[in-house]
């Protein structure tokens, strides 16, 4: 059997591979897990808290009531936050002084997945051996609780508004005058993501904003930006904004239909905090696969760029280590570490929308700071992974490279799970990217058998 833990908790289909038992035995073994290692409280006769938050799929509620069964029988005090964005998880976990924070999403999957996020004190991510421990520690035998031992259960909805009034708070000025259509994804953020934007003073239409437990991800989102360039267009709205299935991400789309990506989307952000003086020693934490459109116009704009592997988690990390204050990924992960300790698409598209207000400019001008290059990506399956280093591999690797030059670039991953390595290539046209990509991928076939 693998590791449990994937890059972003437990996943996998609801009531298959993701039952109500071991939501229920991971529940209790996070909990001996966090109290072994010194994260809960142990004042007095406190007892620990945990906050607990879902997606809207069906079924997330039975998975909530597995985990609030673990957690209080473990003799921990639950506040159940109903339906809520991850980084609104990870924000109450800080706000409330919770000791352990746990989310129920697979975040942009479709309906029949699920998955269970834990947090540590202060609303961040576990580390690897933490999640390692929790998983050996799973079925261990555990001296249950009684009577005033056990854990208790309350509601604790009217927490939206805290996280709401947390995101306003974080931005200067008013939205008045711009004219939204925001795409739920029929997920978190169905209604916290409308109350803000509304509340910071632009004009909001909402879609994909009717979850039913069954459509979450369905034909809209992030995933899906079909239905959202339409009705952009249709309306003449200024912009549209798109969230994930659980919220800690987005992406945008200007006036005339085009997508605005991640990449860009930190772009914007970096100049603008660059401008200001915000931008912590001028440097901004991408990760390999961000265009090099994106590198070449923050180098362009005395930005530094540094880059980790993929995964908001190595991004999470190089910005903690150093102190940083912004990263993300092309897929609409932005970490605003000043105000989140996660990847929050409802603060980033906030911010984003604040510099279109205070500029004046439309989010098409704003974006234009950077030209993407063309990017092909080939997964090349049914090969060794161990072989990506391979000679004859390495050596057309600095062939391509050196045809590119400083307007394109290379990058050879193996995959973390399965028989396949991934081939991507920018270069300065379409032609060539996928010229050079195709020849590379050819290379792997013959190379790493």
């Amino acid at each position: 059997m693998g590791r449990l833990f994937g890059t972003d908790g437990v996943r996998g289909v609801a009531g298959r591979d993701l039952t109500a038992e071991l939501a229920m035995d991971l529940s209790v073994a996070a909990a001996h897990v966090l109290g072994d290692a010194g994260a809960f409280t142990a004042t007095g006769h406190k007892r620990p808290v945990a906050v607990v938050g879902r997606d809207p799929r069906a079924s997330g509620e039975f998975l909530e009531a597995a985990v609030v069964a673990g957690l209080a029988s473990s003799g921990v005090d639950v506040l159940r936050l109903g339906v809520l964005p991850t980084p609104a998880v990870a924000h109450l976990t800080a706000a409330l002084g919770a000791d352990l924070g746990v989310m129920l999403s697979a975040s942009h999957n479709p309906a029949p997945d699920n998955g269970i996020k834990f947090l540590a004190r202060g609303g961040f991510k576990l580390s690897d051996t933490v999640e390692d421990e929790i998983e050996r520690r799973l079925g261990e035998r555990w001296e249950r609780p009684v009577g005033s031992g056990v854990g208790r259960v309350r509601e604790a909805y009217g927490e939206a508004d805290r996280y709401i009034s947390h995101l306003l708070d974080t931005v200067d000025g008013r939205l008045d005058g711009l004219n939204i259509v925001v795409d739920c994804a029929n997920g978190a953020a169905s209604v916290v993501a409308p109350e803000a934007l509304l509340r910071a003073g632009a004009q909001v239409e909402a879609i994909g904003a009717r979850p039913d437990g069954l459509n979450i991800n369905a034909g809209c989102g992030s995933t899906h930006l079909d239905k959202l360039q339409q009705v952009v267009i249709s309306r003449g709205a200024d912009l549209g904004i798109a969230y994930d299935g659980d919220a800690d991400r987005c992406l945008a789309v200007d006036h005339k239909g085009a997508v605005i990506d991640g990449d860009q989307i930190m772009a914007i952000l970096a100049l603008a905090m660059h401008a200001e003086g915000r931008l912590t020693r001028d440097t901004v934490v991408a990760t390999v696969m961000s265009n090099l459109g994106f590198k070449l116009a923050m180098r362009e704009a005395g930005i530094n760029v540094i880059q980790t592997a993929v995964g908001d988690r190595y991004v999470l990390e190089a910005m903690k280590a150093e102190g940083y204050n912004l990263g993300g990924e092309q897929s609409g992960h932005v970490i605003l570490l000043d105000h989140a300790t996660t990847g929050d698409g409802l603060l980033t598209s906030l911010h984003l929308l604040s510099v279109v207000a205070r500029t004046g400019r439309s989010l098409h001008d704003l974006a234009s700071v950077m030209t993407a290059l063309p990017q092909i990506l080939i997964n090349v399956k049914d090969v060794d992974r161990g072989k990506a280093a391979a000679p004859q591999l390495s050596e057309a690797v600095a062939a391509a490279e050196a045809e590119l030059g400083e307007t394109g670039r290379v990058l050879i991953r193996p995959s973390g799970t399965e028989p396949m390595i991934r081939v991507m290539v920018e270069a300065s046209s379409e032609e060539q990217a996928s010229r050079v990509a195709g020849q590379l991928a050819d290379v792997v076939r013959t190379a790493c058998v």
